[in-house]
């Protein structure tokens, strides 16, 4: 099968069972969209959604976190992974939105990985979520699920893929197959024993189709 026909196949499958796809994660603002997606790396979101909403209450705003001390910050996310690195990274990104871009959520990739605890992943998870830019967000989901499926082959690093994806993807359908690659990644293609059986793309999977010959 040829890479384009793979690819076109998949993406009209998720368009049509998922035509809607959104993040998991609650949030309200953009602000606080980016303190969910920090807590989220290596950890779940039926997490950070647990513990967002008496953070988000207690700091509505990037002055209001900005002001607050590690000492203040550390009981709203303790149950997170890494707790205490994650509190020093959404006060210094706080800070820095304050300090120097008026408490105003950047909306390009290299501002935003200017701010502690952003990384490629973060950025890219902003401009598509928030600003339905064409951005892809490679995860630990989409890097597996796009090695399995055939999107890439032997993928190297999740930057190769993000540019195998934005090659081969639609532009204007980038933001919307960020989520179907992750939510397909957490619900069917997991990494252990995925759900073949279940799964929607099995005829267009590269995977399968190599268990099927073997």
């Amino acid at each position: 099968m040829r890479k384009k026909e793979r690819y076109d196949r998949i993406i009209s499958i998720f368009e049509e069972i998922m035509p809607e796809p959104k993040t998991e994660l609650h949030y309200d603002t953009p602000f606080h969209l980016l303190l969910a997606v920090i807590l989220s790396a290596q950890c779940t979101d039926k997490r950070v959604n647990m513990v967002t909403p008496a953070l988000f209450e207690a700091y509505p705003d990037p002055a209001s976190l900005a002001a607050a001390t590690e000492e203040e910050v550390f009981p709203y996310i303790k149950s997170v992974t890494f707790p205490n690195n994650k509190t020093r990274h959404l006060l210094k990104a706080a800070r820095m939105l304050v300090d120097e871009f008026n408490s105003e959520m950047p909306s390009d990739i290299d501002n935003l990985m200017k701010l502690p605890g952003v990384g490629r992943k973060t950025a890219n998870v902003m401009l598509a979520v928030v600003w339905g830019k064409a951005a892809m967000a490679v995860d630990t989901h989409v890097f597996r699920v796009c090695n399995r499926i055939g999107f890439t082959k032997d993928s190297p690093n999740p930057l190769t893929t993000e540019k195998e994806l934005v090659k081969n993807i639609p532009e204007e359908k980038l933001a919307k197959a960020h989520h179907w690659l992750i939510l397909h990644g957490r619900y069917v293609c997991t990494a252990r024993n995925p759900k073949c059986g279940e799964c929607v793309i099995a005829d267009w999977c590269a995977s399968h189709a190599g268990s099927l010959k073997a």
